[in-house]
């Protein structure tokens, strides 16, 4: 009757934290689309802080589902033209300064992008938070009077992650992602990103102010600020073409 009733206990734990899981993965995917949309064109503006100087950076940024991602340079006049594309696996940069086309191989996507905080895979999201991570719930905490969930991404065993460790804050309410930290592979913090400014855009409330900041250099920051932003817009992915970069504008 023991092993019975322990078998029982044992059996309706291990639903209970099945399902658990399955709802913390749910709550980050609603997070993330909610942030990114199935598509979306956009302006954006990304400011550098540095100690001793500060120089920033108009875009304009094209998205399909997590597999396409254009970005598109249009000031200041030294940058102006220059294009980044992610298709599916792949990344590519434009220069038409010297009429060079680039590919970014996998081993650059931690590299600093334009020279700010964000790295390569920042920019693209080469890398999927709801695919490549395991989830799990592991504290609450206020965000800016938003109540929020903490959870941990550990990353599986095959997956082509750059990061040791993610941990997100997530409005428990709205599914806004309000904060992250990015750890390496040994588990020390690498970056935290922090997410501000909630306005509506187009069909929905999100974040529209984005902080990089990394742990180890003191002063160093980079901002990112959704200028406006358009969600669910018709585009196909041959948009997301090696052509199409040349001729952008």
């Amino acid at each position: 009757m023991k092993t019975l009733i322990n078998l029982i206990a044992f059996t309706f734990l291990s639903l209970a934290s099945t399902a658990q899981t399955a709802d913390i993965k749910e709550i980050v995917k609603k997070a993330d689309e909610k942030l990114r949309g199935t598509s979306s064109i956009g302006e954006v503006t990304m400011t550098i802080q540095r100690p001793s100087w500060e120089r920033t950076l108009s875009m304009k940024n094209w998205t399909l589902g997590t597999e396409y991602s254009l970005i598109l340079i249009t000031a200041p006049a030294k940058e102006k033209g220059q294009v980044f594309l992610k298709r599916e696996s792949e990344m590519w940069n434009w220069l038409p300064s010297i009429d060079r086309m680039i590919k970014i191989p996998p081993s650059m996507m931690m590299q600093s992008w334009m020279g700010s905080d964000f790295t390569n895979d920042d920019l693209v999201k080469e890398s999927s938070i709801v695919k490549d991570y395991t989830h799990k719930l592991v504290g609450e905490e206020t965000i800016e009077n938003y109540p929020c969930y903490k959870v941990e991404l550990i990353p599986l065993e095959d997956a082509p992650v750059v990061w040791g460790k993610i941990y997100m804050w997530i409005s428990q309410k709205e599914f806004l992602w309000l904060k992250a930290e990015f750890f390496d592979e040994d588990g020390f913090l690498v970056n935290t990103e922090i997410l501000t400014d909630v306005k509506n855009m187009d069909d929905r409330i999100i974040p529209t102010r984005m902080e990089m900041i990394p742990a180890d250099k003191e002063g160093h920051k980079t901002i990112m600020t959704f200028d406006n932003i358009d969600f669910e817009v018709p585009i196909k992915d041959s948009f997301f073409s090696i052509q199409n970069m040349k001729r952008i504008r």
